[in-house]
């Protein structure tokens, strides 16, 4: 198991660019946080390029950031980093740690108010000593309160992105033992919600001995909690708790369904299950008299013993799929095979960093048909955003690639800016020769909820949008929606044929499940988009799927399901 230091280095760029930015050290801020991004985007370990002497050739890395990435991966330090942290008032990173405190303002708290931490903050605020200081105000100060009890949330949960490749790589290691028959990661990350506390990782085996010593022995384990032959409790990196059960593979299909949960969807089934005589628990499905055992190996085996079909693991929130499932009216889940294409994705003509030939094939690689290059538009200077005639220019090289393409289409879109008005900054006559136009509010969050509606169904009405990007624009663990009256929304969006964008981006998953039904429910299509601004973030479309299948979404309701005609058709 090969664990990437990509992540690593790109962390310290990061931190480097933050600081530089709280000292207004603007363009080597932007310097390496450009080059933290481009370390993100890199397909192959770093160290790789290290060995071969090319840091400096991976574009935004020049000779002093090179340097800098060299001296982290040989000593695992950063000399840089270590004297602008020394450099700083303590407890200004970590301030900025919390949602709506920027740079300066983490100044002002720690220069104004002698403050050196979060507990120090949050004390302060307490006492309503942020809230005498010039520009805060009650309401700020309850605010970063309310920042402060988010913060410490996320401390113990991670983002199922960020998890997904941490159990593909723990799973392709159980399974090469000899000693293990299944493997397979239960709880939240099974039902694949959008943050994740820890893994309950299940195995079935005859030999639980070999099987759980090759669960601690695992290269990524910093820390074994306990060690036992049923049970065995370990950290990884980054403090990711990880259990072990060892079960023998005659009752696996019980623990694999009682582990998963979820607990409402657990307690309800239960219920059921005594009102037929039997008991239900992680190790099978009894009847109550006699204690028989009735289902136990397979998962389907006790869904079809208490009188209903098997419910997907994404369903199981209790949320009325139980009572679907006995009425035998589950949905059919769309399936990430039916998706024929990603529908927002960024290349070099703005801030991604791939060419949209290389768009192109790397979506030819994940099988699908066609990929719509949705670039910002001009009000989003900060992303080199395009004009009009950068549009068209663009266009040109799309259609020529596409003369040279076979069975695959490229789509040429935008990402269309919503102005403070509810206007778009790209002229219709333009937007009209589009494929598919994307159209999101990339600013202006602090309005109130009518101000924030009224600006989002304006944009819907236009007369050329295909969907709304990153609907709410809220950031997981980071930043809250913006107010939105979603009903009147989703109204709008129905009346004009105009789709609910899905963004597959592990930070955003917007919208989110609970809203995609909503959206469905009133008739309104969904488009799923990567938002991809490198290669490997266009594998992200699994991550949209999973959020649209927690919503009850069907193949018929995501628009990428349909073909390049289809979706053509459709815009008329």
């Amino acid at each position: 198991m090969i664990v990437s230091a990509n992540a690593d280095v790109a962390a310290v760029l990061y931190e480097i660019g933050e600081i530089l930015t709280i000292k207004e050290d603007r363009f080597r801020s932007r310097a390496y946080l450009l080059a933290a991004q481009r370390i993100t985007s890199l397909t192959e370990d770093v160290r790789k390029v290290k060995d071969r002497g090319e840091l400096d050739q991976i574009p935004g890395v020049g000779k002093s950031i090179a340097a800098t990435i060299a001296e982290f991966l040989d000593t695992g330090e950063s000399k840089v980093l270590e004297e602008l942290r020394e450099s700083l008032p303590p407890g200004v990173r970590q301030l900025m740690e919390l949602e709506g405190i920027g740079p300066k303002n983490a100044m002002r708290l720690v220069d104004e108010l002698k403050v050196s931490s979060i507990d120090d903050l949050e004390k302060a605020a307490k006492e309503g000593r942020v809230r005498g200081l010039k520009g805060f105000g009650e309401k700020k100060e309850q605010n970063i309160l309310l920042s402060i009890g988010d913060y410490r949330n996320r401390q113990t949960r991670f983002l199922l992105g960020a998890v997904l490749p941490i159990v593909d790589d723990m799973l392709v290691w159980m399974r090469g033992s000899p000693a293990v028959i299944r493997a397979e990661v239960a709880g939240s990350y099974r039902r694949r919600r959008e943050t994740i506390g820890d893994l309950d990782l299940l195995v079935a085996s005859n030999d639980p001995d070999a099987a759980s010593e090759r669960f601690v022995s695992m290269p990524p384990v910093e820390r074994v909690v306990s060690h036992g032959a049923t049970k065995s409790t370990v950290y990884l990196k980054g403090h990711l708790q990880v259990d072990c059960r060892v079960i023998p593979p005659e009752a696996y299909g019980a623990a694999l369904q009682y582990f998963t949960g979820s607990k409402d969807h657990n307690v309800k089934l239960r219920i059921i299950g005594v009102k037929l005589g039997y008991k239900l628990n992680e190790y099978g499905l009894f009847r109550r008299e006699g204690d028989a055992l009735l289902a136990s190996e397979m998962e389907d085996e006790i869904y079809g013993a208490l009188g209903m079909d098997w419910v997907s693991p994404e369903l199981r929130e209790n949320r009325g799929e139980i009572d679907a499932a006995m009425e035998h009216k589950l949905p059919k889940l769309v399936k990430l095979e039916e998706i024929k294409g990603d529908l927002h994705c960024h290349s070099n003509w703005s801030d991604g960093s791939m060419t949209i030939k290389e768009v192109a094939d790397k979506a030819r690689s994940l099988s699908l048909n066609y990929v719509a290059i949705t670039d910002h538009s001009k009000s989003l200077g900060i992303a080199h955003g395009l004009d009009e005639a950068r549009l068209a220019e663009q266009g040109k090289e799309i259609d020529a690639l596409n003369d040279e393409l076979d069975g695959f289409r490229v789509l040429k879109g935008v990402e269309c800016d919503i102005k403070a008005d509810g206007s778009l900054d790209i002229a219709d006559k333009v937007l009209k020769e589009l494929d598919f136009v994307v159209a999101s509010l990339h600013s202006g969050f602090k309005g109130d909820e009518e101000a924030m509606t009224t600006r989002m169904i304006k944009a819907i009405q236009s007369e050329h949008v295909d969907a709304i990007g990153h609907p709410t624009g809220r950031i997981i663990q980071k930043r809250k929606p913006y107010p939105l009256n979603l009903d009147r929304v989703f109204e709008a969006a129905v009346a004009r044929g105009v789709a609910m964008e899905i963004n597959a981006f592990p930070e955003r998953l917007d919208l989110d499940d609970v809203s995609c039904r909503k959206a469905m429910e009133t008739g309104v299509a969904m488009s799923i988009g990567t938002d991809a601004h490198a290669l490997n973030q266009m594998e992200f479309l699994p991550l949209g799927v999973s959020v649209a299948r927690r919503g009850w979404l069907t193949a018929g309701d995501v628009l990428n399901t349909l073909t390049v005609d289809e979706l053509t058709r459709r815009r008329g």
